[in-house]
């Protein structure tokens, strides 16, 4: 069964398709794609219906049925919850406490958050029930933190050390250091203290090490993966490209384009090259030490794809200088060549230069002047021969 292509891919592909030249027909726009043309054809036409120009289901309805579907399954989860908690709680001789009826329905399949929304408490302090009891430990820490946080309330212009003072007279007895710990942990500063910055230019830690250390090379597709993210300015404002590149043979298998620089852009343009490679687990995936790869949502998909991350150093252009040079290309063929009055067309312009230049017509001496989906096909070839 062959794998889906990203929609993000597939509009961009119908976007170049309606913005052919005169006499370039869409078999050739396909071609360029590397897509069957009864497939663009078929892009098309969903395109017209979801536009409204020709009839047709279009995405929305099919996007509302979904939904609708999921809606009435919520209701009757939701509907199942009032029902088991009204005959819960009629009981006399039972303990009136929630938490053991939410294991019960999570048990027969109602999700914790439908549970506790409809039985009105909260899912942390729920977890934490479930998991284990307060600690002793923890116990006196909040009692600490509220004879801090009464002083501070009452005297906000006091540093840690009287703070610490006045809940040692309100019989709650911890070192000046502890009372620093939880005052700093909390953000309670004197108000005559310096102001604590949130937004510093510094770098955050890495949340992977440097597995690749500058050995651009890989044996086989699908071994190494580089990925980082460029911009560009319109008339419009910016436009950003993530781009995902496979080092065996220089080919960007996945992107994304967006207007907005968030973790979302990184995860889709991951997303978006596992979609078109397919199986890639154990597949080694090294970025910069951009706040996009460091985010808990793509360090969740890389986990979730059983991908290995990697990241360089900070200011250390050479940790991935394979994937600069790729962007240094882009620069000098696309961005580069004069200015955009809108973000669609750049995006239309760097789409086609990936797909159709980069990909099919340029020549690399490093594939052995191949182009790098000539070089893939090679080097697929005798793998599946053999198997």
């Amino acid at each position: 069964m062959p794998k889906p292509y990203p929609q993000e891919f597939r509009d961009d592909v119908v976007r170049v398709a309606r913005a052919r030249e005169p006499g370039v027909t869409v078999e050739q726009i396909a071609k360029d794609f590397g897509v069957h043309p009864m497939t663009l054809f078929k892009w098309l036409r969903q395109a017209d219906a979801d536009e409204g120009v020709t009839p047709g289901v279009t995405r929305n309805d099919s996007a509302e049925l979904r939904e609708a579907r999921k809606r009435i399954k919520l209701l009757e989860q939701e509907n199942e919850v009032l029902r088991r908690a009204t005959a819960y709680l009629s009981q006399a001789n039972l303990p009136k406490r929630l938490y053991p009826l939410v294991n019960e329905l999570a048990a027969d399949g109602i999700p914790v958050a439908v549970a506790c929304r409809v039985l009105g408490i909260a899912r942390q302090p729920y977890y934490r029930w479930r998991a284990r009891p307060v600690t002793q430990a923890e116990l006196i820490r909040a009692y600490r933190a509220d004879a801090l946080f009464d002083a501070h309330r009452d005297d906000p212009e006091f540093g840690y050390r009287f703070l610490a003072d006045e809940a040692r007279q309100a019989g709650r007895p911890m070192a000046d250091r502890t009372a620093w710990r939880i005052c700093s942990s909390l953000g309670w500063w004197s108000a005559f203290g310096k102001k604590r910055g949130r937004n510093g230019k510094k770098a955050g830690p890495p949340v992977h090490d440097d597995l690749v250390r500058r050995e651009f090379t890989a044996s086989a597709p699908n071994r190494l993966w580089l990925a980082d993210i460029t911009e560009h300015r319109t008339a419009e404002g910016k436009l950003y490209l993530c781009a995902v590149k496979d080092v065996c043979s220089n080919r960007i298998v996945g992107y994304s384009i967006d207007s907005r620089m968030k973790s979302r852009l990184a995860v889709t343009a991951l997303t978006n090259a596992i979609a078109r490679r397919g199986e890639v687990a154990g597949c080694l995936l090294h970025t910069d030490r951009g706040s996009q790869f460091r985010s808990r949502k793509f360090v969740r998909a890389l986990t979730r794809h059983g991908l290995t991350g990697s990241m360089g150093r900070v200011g250390a252009a050479g940790d991935n200088a394979a994937m600069e040079s790729f962007f240094a290309l882009l620069q000098n063929n696309v961005l580069d060549r004069h200015t955009w009055s809108t973000r669609d067309e750049l995006r239309t312009a760097i789409v086609t230069w990936i797909e159709r230049t980069y990909h099919r017509r340029r020549r690399q001496t490093a594939l052995s002047r191949l182009t790098p989906i000539e070089y893939e096909a090679i080097m697929t070839t005798p793998a599946s021969q053999a198997a």
